[in-house]
């Protein structure tokens, strides 16, 4: 039996991250390993009543310190009662957003300092980084057309302009020049078959 892996998907607004958690988890399947989908802001019910905190439009303004924190409450109670849990059994997890997102759109697109990140980062979770992050790329135009195609109504972050995502891009393609044995970028804009293929000859590499 394989070693439980711990994959996380990163991306903009409308990258089509959940559909690439989706496939991610039937590709496991097929081979015989069991994997769990998960997200953040949320992934349990305690967490996910933070998140509608973070996400809910309007109302009193958040400071980006604040929702940093905020963040990282949220993925403290995720990993205790989900995430390690789920690992320790030797169940592969698979994550819609992690810690890279905080560095991207608290610090790249808000401004926070990597340096308190990076502190409550090593509080939260020192011992624990994925062993795969599937960072989906595409141009923010593209994305936020997508994203704003949707039925549902947008959050707080999908209201944003777009200059915040361009932040928000160049701040995760950064991060993925400083660590790219972990972070694979995958071109985002190609067909879903195209993009699909190039996840599953990513995870083979963790098999």
């Amino acid at each position: 039996m394989s070693k439980a892996r711990f994959i996380t998907l990163e991306g903009t607004e409308g990258a089509g991250k959940s559909t690439v958690a989706r496939f991610a988890r039937d590709w496991l399947a097929q081979r015989g390993i069991s994997a769990c989908l998960t997200r953040e802001p949320g992934g349990t019910p305690l967490a996910e009543r933070v998140r509608a905190i973070v996400l809910e439009p309007g109302g009193e303004p958040i400071p980006p310190e604040a929702e940093t924190l905020l963040m990282f409450a949220a993925r403290s109670i995720h990993l205790a009662s989900l995430v390690r849990p789920a690992l320790a059994r030797g169940e592969w997890v698979i994550c819609d957003r992690f810690t890279d997102a905080t560095r991207a759109y608290q610090g790249g697109a808000r401004g926070v300092s990597s340096a308190l990140i990076e502190q409550v980062a090593a509080a939260v979770h020192g011992d624990l980084e994925p062993d795969l992050t599937l960072l989906l790329d595409l141009p923010v135009a593209e994305g936020l057309r997508r994203a704003r195609s949707r039925a549902e109504a947008t959050d707080r972050f999908e209201q944003e302009r777009e200059g915040f995502f361009e932040r928000v891009r160049q701040a995760y393609l950064d991060l993925a020049r400083r660590e790219p044995r972990r972070i694979r970028v995958i071109d985002a804009s190609r067909p879903l078959e195209a993009v699909q293929r190039e996840v599953a000859a990513a995870m083979e590499a963790l098999l």
